[in-house]
């Protein structure tokens, strides 16, 4: 049985689970078949693509971190590169399955669930329709405190089904609502404005922080780095530990990385062009922690 349970952002990373270009993406003709009509920024290049998540993956590796591999079956389309979604969280009761907001995406869970089975991994729950909640609305900020993005892609119904099924873990489950922003259309998760990068340190968009929120960071003493206007749209806040302050995050951020550093982290990086930039979706979004170790 795989080990799991990541009620953390920042803890060592020990196993993770990943969907590779070849699966996702399939092949150029694929490509340009979907990027447009699932919303892609830019159009990506197969064999870049391939390259670039060899380069990623091999970062986690050298973190430390067992790196698994989703099959492809079909059923999926280019999105299915972000393996963080599908899933609401892995818990020390096993994963919490969630349910798509982009319709595109719906049979995304459930792929993912029969890797988990076949693994040995408990299926504590999941989230039931008309709920539904993104694992990148999914932010822990303690072991028994999560708080979790009111967005397009994650609404009400889904969070109370959320609490529900912490509530016998005696976790805490705080509802953050999201603004606006570019609309329905647009991928703004709660994960698009901060990363926890130490348990008492994240990295913040703070144009988009909810007052309340920012406030609740303040409280738990966390203390913020915050990106740029000029490295928003390139994935500046989208950085992922793989151990306290020993982060990954895409290459052309270089303000934020130097204040990452300043503050103690590690920092490694990597292109992103195709499989970040092009989907609106950074080094936390391609990877679906599994385990998280105790430090």
């Amino acid at each position: 049985m795989v080990p799991y349970g990541s009620q953390s952002m920042v803890q060592p990373l020990k196993n993770v689970l990943v969907k590779r270009p070849e699966e996702a993406f399939q092949n150029q003709a694929h490509i340009d078949a979907e990027w447009q009509s699932l919303g892609f920024l830019s159009r990506p290049d197969f064999n870049c693509a391939v390259d670039e998540h060899r380069k990623f993956t091999s970062l986690l590796e050298v973190a430390g971190a067992q790196v698994s591999y989703l099959a492809g079956d079909g059923r999926t389309g280019l999105d299915s590169l972000y393996t963080h979604d599908p899933v609401a969280s892995v818990t020390s009761q096993g994963v919490i399955l969630g349910r798509m907001g982009k319709t595109n995406r719906m049979k995304e869970p459930q792929t993912q669930k029969d890797w988990y089975i076949d693994s040995g991994i408990p299926i504590a729950g999941w989230i039931e329709s008309p709920g539904t909640v993104e694992g990148g609305d999914v932010v822990w900020l303690k072991e028994n405190l999560v708080v979790i993005g009111l967005t397009y892609r994650t609404n009400s119904e889904g969070i109370r089904q959320f609490q529900s099924l912490m509530k016998p873990c005696g976790v805490d489950v705080i509802s953050v609502p999201m603004v606006h922003w570019e609309g329905s259309g647009a991928v703004l998760h709660l994960m698009s404005i901060i990363s926890m990068l130490d348990s008492d340190l994240a990295v913040v968009y703070e144009r988009l922080l909810p007052i309340p929120f920012r406030s609740m960071l303040f409280a738990l003493g966390i203390d913020l780095i915050y990106v740029p206007d000029s490295e928003y749209d390139s994935l500046g806040c989208n950085v992922l530990a793989v151990k306290p302050r020993h982060v990954i995050v895409r290459s052309g951020n270089p303000i934020t990385v130097k204040r990452m550093r300043a503050a103690g982290c590690v920092v490694g990086e990597f292109s992103g062009d195709h499989i970040c930039y092009a989907g609106s979706g950074g080094p936390t979004c391609l990877t679906r922690p599994v385990y998280r170790a105790s430090r």
